[in-house]
């Protein structure tokens, strides 16, 4: 565009185009377009690069649930310092890099634009100049032109000054461009090492640890865990520990898969550098080679040094990013070795659970064996219901508590703990089921050898029954009422305390083990002139009829009981007694009933003692009233 035009009027609409143009035209001189090395440097592929190592660092340095071997600490270790040389060799080339962009901007703003701002500045004042010459012209017009001529001179003389104006502010932005270019106030560049910056404080161990190491000090060593002072012994902790081993197998091969798509990730990104620097070489050598041979004019000293400047700023990103994926090479060999450290421990770790499982599942099999063997037994040999219930009994016991030990001692590896934790329960246990314990605790105090089992008949509390079953902690009684020596099931059951023993209060009544019979005794009042002797034998005589036939089995109670408590006794029989009564003389006739048979035992010593006083007139006139029998002994 030539903007030294004829002298003219411009109307004031043309003027505003005129102005649009020339600022088009102003912006137009400062496109400059990037070179090759611009195009290869993407600040946005710089923090990708860094997200990428940061969040590899960070899962790097994540506690995995290892195994417990020593080697573990060591790999874990390796990995944690070769990722924090990654990420210190990442934030090195992305530095160069940002550098790289930095110079590559200011170079060609300061080549290419600034040799276009100087020749624009250079015509715009040229064209200031015309423009002034010719309004100094237009005003020796003004003062030497007729009245006539004086109203066009004034209106060129407006669009000039109009003009001028506008070359001015034209020239004024051209030089403040110029200026912030030799300044070098690159904000795309400095945004870039803000945002790098930024992310450096975000990984403050990296670089903490980089500065302790060249101040000479030492960085503590990761403390270990738990795991790694002691193997685990019970069936839990080996369960548990192989399920971490597992899980940390999971975990490195994803931490591996992440270290191979970041190595990925830095190879895309240095491949092309790469290129870049071979060509710079190839182009030195080629230029080298043009002037050596003579068939073309040597290189300028500004090209191979431009040259040169780019083959260093290439060669400060490229050199980092090389090493980078070397120590990445190095962190996924460390986590393949880890991976099968971890794999040899956990088949180790399994065959042990295995064996454990199965010293649990045999040791088991034994006590139920014993348990069957002891059942066997006892039905075998021991055919006394008391004794063969208290021998089961004993059985159930014995068999809980060695499956309770096996159990213990395969699921359990902290037993001081265990220990500690048993004696806070047993106190707890003492203080809140006390009354629980008490029973039983007298419960083996009920099935000793003196104890009580089913079928006795006891008295508890008042209250008389047969016992129908002994439980751990209660004992039931089928409840028997009547009135004198008839006792009959009232169809309740009555439920008592096995601690109820150990109550000075409730005395509880028994049979002696063994013994199914009660005593009974008749009442005869006599006639004090009457023939004692006479009445005495024949009733005597009746009541002994009677017993003969119960006499087997009485012999065989006394004899039990003698093989039992080891104590001569007299076989039970009847006895007869002449006392003074509160009516006067009386003829007690005592003599054993079976419990079970008592009423009928009763009825035929009524029957009989009835035929004595008919059949002998004696007998009837010694005998007053009409007899009495009754139990000898109360509840």
């Amino acid at each position: 565009m030539n903007l030294c035009i004829a002298p003219r009027v411009v109307p004031m609409g043309q003027r505003r185009v005129v102005r649009f143009v020339v600022g088009i035209g102003v912006a137009l001189l400062f496109c400059v377009p990037g070179g090759v090395t611009q195009q290869l440097l993407d600040s946005e592929a710089v923090i990708n690069h860094l997200n990428a190592v940061i969040k590899l660092y960070r899962n790097a340095s994540a506690e995995l649930q290892a195994g417990g071997a020593p080697s573990d600490v060591i790999y874990q270790d390796n990995e944690q310092s070769y990722t924090a040389d990654v990420v210190r060799l990442a934030f090195q080339a992305a530095r160069a890099e940002a550098a790289a962009i930095r110079a590559t901007q200011k170079n060609g703003a300061s080549t290419n634009s600034a040799q276009s701002s100087a020749q624009t500045e250079a015509r715009n004042k040229a064209r200031i100049a015309d423009v002034q010459a010719r309004l100094d012209a237009i005003d020796k017009q003004i003062a030497s032109a007729p009245k006539n001529k004086r109203p066009a001179l004034e209106a060129q003389k407006e669009a000039l000054e109009g003009e001028l104006n506008l070359d001015n502010a034209v020239l004024e932005v051209i030089q403040k461009r110029a200026a912030s270019m030799e300044s070098g106030n690159d904000t795309g560049a400095e945004g870039l090492e803000g945002r790098i910056n930024q992310l450096a404080r975000s990984v403050p161990g990296v670089f903490a640890s980089m500065t302790d190491q060249k101040s000479g000090m030492q960085v503590k060593p990761t403390p270990q865990s738990d795991a790694t002072k002691q193997t685990p012994t019970g069936l839990v902790s080996q369960a548990l520990a192989l399920y971490g081993a597992i899980t940390s197998v999971h975990q490195i091969d994803q931490l591996n898969e992440q270290t191979a798509n970041v190595r990925q990730l830095v190879n895309d990104r240095r491949q092309p550098l790469r290129e870049a620097l071979v060509a710079d070489i190839k182009k030195g050598r080629d230029l080298t080679d043009q002037a050596v041979s003579g068939k073309s004019s040597p290189a300028s000293p500004e090209q191979f040094q431009e040259l040169t400047d780019q083959f260093k700023r290439l060669s400060a990103v490229v050199l980092p990013m090389s090493q980078e994926m070397v120590v990445l090479d190095q962190a996924s060999a460390n986590l393949v070795e880890w991976r099968t450290s971890i794999l040899r421990e956990s088949k180790y770790a399994a065959r042990a659970l295995f064996v454990r499982v199965g010293m649990i599942l045999l040791a088991l099999g034994i006590v139920l064996a014993l348990s069957e063997v002891w059942r066997r037994l006892t039905y075998k040999y021991i055919h006394d219901a008391r004794r063969r219930r208290q021998f089961l009994l004993m059985r159930r016991f014995v068999v809980g508590f060695l499956i309770g030990i096996v159990l213990i001692l395969g699921f359990v590896s902290e037993f001081s703990s265990l220990a500690t934790f048993a004696g806070f329960v047993t106190a707890g246990i003492a203080v809140g089921l006390q009354t629980v314990l008490l029973s039983v605790a007298a419960y083996f105090f009920v099935v000793g050898r003196y104890g009580i089992h089913v079928g006795d008949r006891v008295s508890v509390s008042g209250v008389t029954g047969d016992v129908i079953d002994i439980s751990l902690v209660r004992l039931y009684l089928m409840e028997l009422a009547g009135t004198g020596i008839d006792l009959f099931p009232t169809g309740r059951v009555v439920v008592f305390s096995n601690s109820v023993l150990f109550q000075a209060t409730t005395p509880l009544f028994k049979q002696i083990p063994g013994t199914e019979y009660a005593w009974h005794e008749v009442i005869f009042n006599l006639v004090s002139g009457g023939n004692h002797k006479l009445a005495q034998e024949k009733l005597f005589q009746a009541v002994n009829t009677v017993h003969d036939q119960y006499r087997e089995g009485f012999e065989q109670q006394r004899g039990f009981i003698e093989r039992r408590i080891e104590v001569q006794l007299k076989a039970p029989s009847p006895e007869t007694r002449l006392q003074f009564g509160d009516s006067g003389l009386e003829l007690l006739v005592r003599y054993p009933v079976e419990i079970r048979n008592e009423s009928v035992t009763d009825e035929q010593v009524t029957r009989k003692v009835l035929e004595v006083i008919q059949s002998n007139p004696e007998v009837q006139a010694a005998v007053v009233g009409s007899p009495k029998i009754r139990a000898a002994i109360k509840g």
